[in-house]
């Protein structure tokens, strides 16, 4: 028999028969990491398997490529502190959503682990949804395809930062991408270090992240962003002009 003990965030639950579910975890030192939980479909299990709430887990199983079952207890709730914030719960509902479709199964990503962690403690600050994006980039960095946003591709001043490339993911000039701000993702203040935020650069910031996630992550899976990731882009809508 196989077993493990670890400190877990609840990325998904999903039915398993009449009475069990399969949740989704992810750990700092095994990943995102599947297991049975019997009885999962209970009410005693509802509150304790929603996505976002840290868990301490016990895995077993009889070989390591077993699904395996989970004996999980409640560390901290967090979904119910957002139970309140439609906006707020989104966040935390997108966040998971993209974790269990661009996780490798069983791959170690500690920084992908306390990236999560740390956002869903910020999510109770004023600058929630700038943090959101902030970690959306951590989280693309983490898999392999950072963004260059700290000085321009074109040779361009770096304090006039304003534009992204979709092609190489690297800043570009107010002056140098103006010729080309059709073809270009706009790049907000607050990711270039020019201060600023709010629902407006947020939206632009979501349309940066959500277009490399697609490019990078989920078209290669044959997906698109999750339907959690859309409904969150849905509540702060680019205003006309604002996409690039």
């Amino acid at each position: 028999m196989i077993e493990w003990s670890e400190d877990g965030l609840v990325l998904a639950a999903r039915p398993h028969g009449e009475t069990a579910a399969v949740a989704q975890l992810l750990t700092r030192t095994r990943g995102r990491h599947a297991g049975l939980v019997h009885g999962g479909q209970s009410p005693r299990h509802a509150g304790l398997l929603q996505p976002g709430n840290l868990v301490h887990a016990t895995w077993r199983a009889r070989l390591s490529e077993h699904l395996g079952t989970y004996a999980l207890e409640t560390k901290r709730s967090h979904a119910a502190r957002f139970l309140s914030d439609a906006d707020r719960l989104a966040a935390l509902a997108s966040a998971t959503a993209v974790c269990e479709t661009a996780l490798p199964e069983r791959e170690p990503h500690p920084g992908g682990y306390e990236g999560l962690l740390a956002l869903i403690e910020g999510l109770e600050s004023d600058h929630w949804a700038e943090a959101y994006v902030h970690w959306e980039l951590m989280l693309l960095a983490d898999l392999g395809f950072g963004l260059d946003l700290g000085s321009c591709a074109a040779g361009g001043a770096n304090d006039q930062l304003a534009y992204v490339s979709p092609r190489t993911g690297r800043a570009v000039s107010l002056a140098a991408g103006e010729p080309y701000r059709d073809r270009l993702l706009a790049l907000p203040g607050f990711l270039a270090g020019r201060g600023g935020g709010g629902p407006g650069e947020v939206a632009q910031g979501l349309r940066l992240t959500g277009f490399f996630l697609e490019r990078h992550i989920f078209f290669p899976q044959d997906r698109g962003l999750p339907p959690a990731r859309l409904r969150l882009a849905e509540r702060f809508p680019l205003a006309p002009g604002d996409d690039a």
